[in-house]
């Protein structure tokens, strides 16, 4: 089933999916749960994926479940219609997962107000299926923390 997201584009061009850990992060929504490459040595999170560790090298990295939960550190509003049918506007955010420091992601944030983004804003991970991907976006965490 496809959700609906408030200020999600209405297009996407989607990421060519490889097999095995590098394809992991487009996949893992169609359980609903976030995961991360991490190093199996030294426990840090690595994203995007690598094929080895740049703390320790070790080559020991498999995709690991997250809490999905984060910090909205920046965005910007697109208002550029790129294309035919990219007619709303649409944040673009770097968002700072709760597990490490550094741990960022640059995605849409969907579901709010764009007048309602602000720096340090608490968000969590939704995702939007299409064909057999599975994108990783982030709303306003509206839980009592």
């Amino acid at each position: 089933m496809t959700q609906t997201l408030r200020n999600s584009p209405p297009r996407r061009y989607l990421p060519v999916i490889e097999e095995g850990a590098r394809g992991e992060f487009w996949r893992c929504g169609a359980d609903g749960v976030l995961r991360i490459t991490r190093c199996q040595s030294c426990g840090h999170y690595i994203h995007p994926h690598r094929d080895a560790c740049p703390q320790c090298h070790s080559r020991d990295v498999t995709p690991e479940a997250v809490s999905g939960k984060g910090t909205l550190e920046t965005w910007t509003v697109n208002r550029q219609k790129w294309f035919r049918g990219l007619d709303e506007p649409f944040a673009v955010g770097a968002v700072t997962l709760d597990e490490q420091a550094g741990l960022n992601l640059t995605t849409n944030i969907v579901n709010c107000d764009l007048d309602a983004l602000s720096i340090g804003m608490k968000v969590r991970v939704v995702f939007e299926n299409i064909e057999d991907t599975w994108l990783a976006l982030f709303e306003p965490d509206t839980a009592k923390q």
